[in-house]
């Protein structure tokens, strides 16, 4: 068993634990939503928890991480009322799923600060990911081996960053493998040699933000489209939500929640 798989057991385990201690307590004074699934959603969707909760006072909505894949899982299974997830699903996995967009979030392909490279074409990234670029001074830059650094098996941000750039290539296997979007912009912080990508949600001074085909991410290029390596936010159920379930889904894509949205830095749905 790798390392990811123990992490996602473990968060299996996690949630199943909390469920079974909200189930034994005496709290039926309480309406419960399980959320879990994609790291990247969960900030906004914890966000988006408090903001709900502290209008109904009588509502506990519990937030969980874990990676797309272990959200989409999760909520097919029954596990939780609610997945989330920073990819598209498969057709397989929509079986007997609703989705709901509540936002979009840019792919940055960020580097070290002392990196004097600013913009790369699709196909030189594709190229450095894949392997067959290595070292800097081939798009531009110093003469400096390229460290890859990228998200694990099952993380969405991934799965959208190899549908937008990779094509019929795969990542390179000897690439540094990190379970967070802000694990892998602290890799890529102390490492002048190194390149990743994260959710520009969570970009920061710490490291620098490349222009993609001349294009920098930014909330407005995401949501013109001009910005291409941009993926969907996903809450998803199973069947037609009901009661506090449905309640919470139109909150959220209501004004108020979509300002909440917009606040932790993802593009609104109708922005």
């Amino acid at each position: 068993m790798n390392m990811n798989r123990k992490y996602k057991y473990g968060i299996v385990i996690a949630i199943i634990i909390i469920i079974a201690y909200l189930t034994i307590i005496p709290s039926s004074q309480y309406e419960r939503i399980q959320i879990a699934g994609s790291t990247s959603v969960q900030p906004v969707a914890e966000a988006l928890a408090d903001a709900y909760m502290e209008k109904h006072p009588n509502v506990r909505i519990n937030v969980q991480g874990g990676g797309s894949s272990l959200g989409i899982s999760s909520v097919s299974q029954g596990i939780t009322e609610i997945g989330t997830s920073s990819r598209d699903l498969t057709p397989q996995e929509k079986e007997g799923l609703i989705e709901y967009e509540i936002g979009k979030e840019g792919i940055v392909i960020a580097v070290n600060n002392n990196n004097n490279v600013t913009t790369l074409s699709t196909e030189q990234v594709r190229g450095i990911f894949n392997g067959a670029i290595t070292n800097w001074d081939q798009v531009g830059g110093s003469n400096t081996q390229i460290h890859v650094v990228t998200r694990e098996e099952g993380s969405g941000t991934r799965s959208s960053f190899e549908n937008l750039i990779m094509d019929d290539t795969k990542i390179k296997s000897d690439a540094v493998v990190q379970s967070s979007t802000e694990s892998v912009k602290q890799v890529v912080k102390q490492d002048p040699g190194a390149i990743g990508f994260v959710s520009l949600a969570h970009m920061s001074s710490d490291v620098t933000a490349l222009k993609i085909n001349g294009i920098g991410p930014s909330a407005q290029t995401v949501a013109n489209g001009s910005y291409k390596l941009q993926t969907a936010f996903l809450f998803v159920v199973k069947g037609e939500p009901q009661g506090t379930v449905k309640d919470f889904i139109d909150f959220t894509l209501s004004p108020e929640g979509q300002a909440i949205v917009k606040s932790q830095n993802i593009v609104p749905v109708n922005m």
